[in-house]
């Protein structure tokens, strides 16, 4: 498997970024850059800056003129030139992508560590073909209603997602840890066989070397009853230098955010979470017992055809899960 190809956007705006830092340190302004080396439009540097553009490779080298960057960090902000600007060598890393899931997996790419927490579902990089299909469906059912021409097709946005899943399974893949809560894995999400499969991958997924499970049990208090408002997401990228991410998940609308003093605030929340959720082997226990519930409760309503059938009995075994 080819090592992880970084995110060309992730790449455009850590170049914006030392951009803007060597121009300051040159103590010129925009307009002064602007009129020294002959651009026709001031909003060119700043799309470069914001990382909002593709960047040319010749107008960088123009400005590491200027500025008068060092050898060694002009040689590597050329590198990561080349890579914001490639976007077909990282596309090639995901055979099938839909805009829906694009902006997940450029925030995936090149992470070193993956931290998430969702209070009504199981995470994107955690679905089953089939639990990921009901909430494609149904999440274009609602936005249809108010636009019928909303939403990818079904299937190609649910080989998307499973597409972004193989992250997990990189040899040089994050470190991934998400915090479940108790409700997200009921009979609400999907029905009994779908919620079987997905527990069963939920164990499978928790004895990877590099996944971390934690359940949040459906009454248990966090500090001083602590809510979280919102499911988020907390990235942390391979090279030092690239900012850490938050992205909350609203429904609709998806905000991302590279302030220090934000992601400080949710990466507490996070710690929090995680120290009120079961332990990691306590998780997979529970997942366990969970997955062999339903498979019983499959098992018994079977009922074999003849005089002598005798009706199946559930067996009890511990647990939290229950039917609803």
């Amino acid at each position: 498997m080819p090592p992880a190809v970084p995110s060309p956007i992730l790449r455009r705006r850590r170049l914006g970024t030392d951009l803007r830092r060597l121009r300051e340190a040159a103590g010129l302004t925009g307009d002064q850059v602007i009129e020294r080396i002959g651009w026709a439009s001031a909003s060119k540097l700043s799309r470069l800056e914001n990382g909002r553009s593709r960047p040319d490779p010749e107008d960088v080298a123009v400005l590491l003129d200027l500025y008068r960057a060092a050898p060694a960090l002009r040689e590597e902000l050329l590198v990561i030139t080349e890579e914001a600007g490639d976007m077909r060598a990282w596309r090639r890393s995901y055979p099938v992508m839909t805009q829906q899931q694009l902006g997940w997996a450029e925030l995936e790419a090149g992470c070193a560590q993956i931290r998430e927490y969702n209070p009504v579902l199981v995470p994107g990089l955690l679905q089953t073909e089939g639990y990921a299909r009901l909430r494609i469906v149904s999440a274009n059912a609602a936005a249809a209603s108010a636009d019928p021409s909303a939403g990818d097709d079904p299937e190609t946005e649910v080989k998307a997602r499973l597409g972004r899943q193989s992250l997990l399974d990189r040899p040089d893949g994050p470190r991934y840890t998400a915090v479940l809560e108790e409700a997200a894995l009921g009979r609400r999400a999907c029905p009994p066989d779908v919620l079987r499969d997905q527990l069963a991958h939920l164990c499978e997924l928790a004895m990877l070397p590099n996944v971390t499970l934690h359940l949040l049990l459906r009454d248990t208090r966090i500090g001083e009853f602590y809510l979280p408002p919102t499911a988020f997401s907390l990235y942390r990228f391979t090279d030092s230098q690239d900012p850490e991410t938050l992205a909350i998940e609203g429904g609709f609308i998806d905000v991302m955010s590279t302030e220090a003093s934000t992601v400080n605030r949710y990466k507490v929340t996070f710690e929090w979470l995680c120290s009120a959720a079961l332990s990691a082997s306590d998780t997979l226990t529970w997942l366990f017992a969970a997955t062999g519930r339903l498979t019983d409760t499959a098992a018994s309503s079977v009922v074999v055809p003849g005089p002598t059938a005798a009706p199946a009995q559930r067996r009890r075994q511990p647990g939290r899960l229950t039917e609803r």
